[in-house]
């Protein structure tokens, strides 16, 4: 269903497509395997669950742009911990779903659109992945490149 609104808002408004996530730990210097060693612990001390969007917002940032927010649940604040402790205080919890910059009061349409059809309803998270990604790569070349599976339920 996200993909979908992502790639709606990329078609309508010209923006990069990507695929929805909610960002655990930005760019890092860690090893891959090392990240990955991190991620399967993390996956396996927290089930599978779902978190209602708290709302719709957007910024001037440009990856934060048009988002869906989420408040810090105990399993997010868990996986957060897990991985990024030292981010955990400006944690902010959200799943992008339109990067760059776009004329305010389309947006701002957009926004109270997508908010309408979101608030309120509960997304499945059941996956911790780890992606080249980051501010120096181009957003089409960013690629899952591990991906393991939240602890069943």
């Amino acid at each position: 269903m996200l993909a979908g609104i992502v790639g709606d808002l990329s078609s309508r408004f010209s923006t990069p497509l990507f695929a929805p996530h909610l960002t655990l730990q930005g760019d890092t210097e860690t090893t891959p395997e090392l990240l990955e060693q991190a991620i399967t612990a993390a996956a396996e001390a927290v089930a599978a669950f779902a978190a209602p969007v708290s709302v719709v917002e957007g910024s001037e940032a440009y990856f934060r742009s048009f988002y869906a927010r989420f408040a810090v649940s105990p399993a997010l604040a868990k996986l957060k911990q897990a991985l990024d402790p030292e981010g955990f205080a400006s944690f902010m919890p959200h799943v992008s779903l339109l990067y760059g910059e776009v004329e305010a009061e389309a947006k701002a349409a957009a926004i109270a659109e997508i908010n309408a059809r979101l608030a309120g309803r509960a997304i499945r998270f059941d996956r911790v992945g780890i992606v080249t990604s980051g501010q120096d790569v181009p957003i089409a070349d960013w690629r899952v490149v591990a991906s393991v599976a939240l602890r069943s339920a």
